[in-house]
């Protein structure tokens, strides 16, 4: 079992309260994390932390921050079995996983090392004589990063990375869900050497959070909010920001399109919809959700993506032949199977056949003949669910992609590329990939949605962008005349 401490102003410590609460493993149920309860006390500490530490973090040589950088990338590296083995223990999901979570949050450091030189400005004219005018990017304080439990490594180290190589100072606020996960990152930059208060981060009892949440983005320190979530909290967290006239980075659920045109290789957008819809039991924001195939081609896809699923099989971490895990909780498994039941009731088929639920782990469904009138069709599953829909044409694969509050990440499959990307540039998301999975994440490239998905951009230049102020600055080279 973790016994998991506040990570404030570079000291480990109990929340003041000394109270804590328990994370149990989803499968077994037994209690594998014991994590420190952080009071609003706790939170406004974790902010002066790093307000204190800002001024010199701030000014400490771009050279400096990038080697601090580079160096919790190899360590993170070299802690990967640690991370493995907590997010196995609190979450649920396969080994891969969260191998796969540990190498890319590493690569996500490395990527914000490069971009400590990269934070630059402009020099503009003017039409004042004599008048050098200048847009300066600069850091802009305490950043506030809340991360989420279902790629726990990857996105608690992307709250953070890009806003500590701008020169920010940062809170993370943990998952619920994954308090010994997150608080492993903090010791990674303690590891580091990083500066006392640079990072912190701090874990709440699942009661607390709406106020802990409140607490910490109404702080005056804070300057910036990254949420990455569920779109109901989100719109919480943007409320609270914009009420506090701060700036947010949300980025939220999706319902994930996989549009498969008649030209489509069939094999290859058999491999993209299994992989986007099923890893890590489809608890992905970019999970493909919606798989839209032209009609003629729709019954041989549908037959063969349900054999392919007859050989991923779920089942508790480590057990034999199975390639999927379990998911976060009984609950989250129980709500995926009511909605399937709500689509079976109302006229959907089961490729897949019965739905297989044990506890937190359900097997592989496919859902075929999805219809407006079933929860399916517009809920965000977040489970290992996949749902058929047919279109007649292009354009009817186009309107059904839209029919969603949602817009994170689309596919787009065809043997067509310039057809594809026709039809790409009409989906309303803020990604698209053409002949591969919605499922696809790299740190350099500008990540976010659109519509209920969120807004703002994680990612390479376009993180600089959100997490540095644009200030106008001049220099009057010469004598400048005044009206008066």
């Amino acid at each position: 079992m973790n016994t998991v401490e506040l990570l404030i102003g570079g000291q480990s410590r109990p929340a003041s309260t000394e109270a804590r609460f328990e994370r149990r493993n989803p499968v077994s149920g037994e209690v594998v994390t014991r994590a420190a309860a952080a009071s609003l006390q706790d939170a406004d500490d974790a902010v002066a932390a790093a307000a204190a530490a800002f001024p010199a973090w701030a000014a400490l040589a771009p050279g400096k921050r990038r080697a601090l950088l580079l160096k919790a990338a190899d360590i993170m590296d070299r802690r990967a079995p640690e991370f493995v083995a907590a997010g196995v223990a609190e979450a649920g999901s396969m080994p891969i996983w969260y191998g796969f979570n540990a190498m890319l949050g590493a690569n996500m450091l490395r990527e914000a090392a490069g971009l400590v030189t990269q934070i630059s400005g402009e020099v503009i004219p003017s039409d004042v004589e004599g008048c050098l005018a200048m847009a300066v990017r600069q850091p802009v304080g305490v950043v506030l990063g809340i991360a989420p439990w279902n790629a726990p490594v990857i996105l608690g180290t992307r709250a953070v990375a890009v806003p500590l190589a701008c020169g920010n100072t940062v809170v993370l606020k943990s998952s619920e869900l994954t308090p010994a996960l997150h608080r492993l990152i903090g010791d990674v930059f303690q590891e580091a050497g990083f500066p006392p208060g640079v990072v912190n981060v701090i874990s709440n009892d699942p009661a607390d959070a709406p106020a802990m949440v409140e607490r910490l983005v109404a702080h005056p320190a804070v300057k910036r909010v990254n949420f990455t979530g569920s779109t109901h909290v989100g719109r919480i967290i943007g409320q609270l920001a914009a009420r506090h006239l701060k700036p947010a980075v949300l980025e939220l659920g999706g319902k994930n399109p996989l549009v498969v045109l008649d030209d489509a290789d069939l094999d290859e957008a058999v491999n993209a919809a299994a992989f986007g819809g099923y890893f890590n039991q489809g608890q992905i924001c970019m999970s493909t959700d919606r798989i839209i195939v032209a009609r003629s081609v729709a019954d041989a896809f549908v037959a063969k993506l349900a054999a392919r699923l007859q050989g991923l099989r779920a089942g508790a971490p480590g057990s034999e032949g199975c390639v999927l895990g379990a998911m976060v909780s009984p609950e989250a498994a129980a709500r995926v199977a009511h909605l399937v039941a709500d689509a079976v009731a109302k006229g959907a088929r089961l490729p897949t056949g019965p739905v297989q639920l044990d506890g937190a782990v359900l097997q592989p469904v496919l859902v075929d003949g999805l219809t407006p009138d079933m929860a399916l069709y517009q809920e965000e599953a977040f489970g290992p669910v996949v749902t058929i829909l047919r279109a007649d044409d292009d354009e009817a694969a186009i309107a059904l992609a839209n029919d969603s509050a949602y817009g994170l990440s689309a596919a787009v499959f065809s043997a067509n590329v310039g057809r594809a990307l026709g039809v790409a540039r009409r989906i309303e998301s803020g990604i698209c990939h053409i002949n591969s999975s919605t499922v696809h994440d790299e740190a350099q490239m500008p990540f976010g949605g659109a519509k209920d998905s969120g807004y703002g951009r994680f990612g390479g230049k376009a993180g600089v962008a959100e997490f540095t102020n644009l200030r106008w600055i001049t220099i009057q080279t010469g004598p400048r005349h005044y009206p008066i």
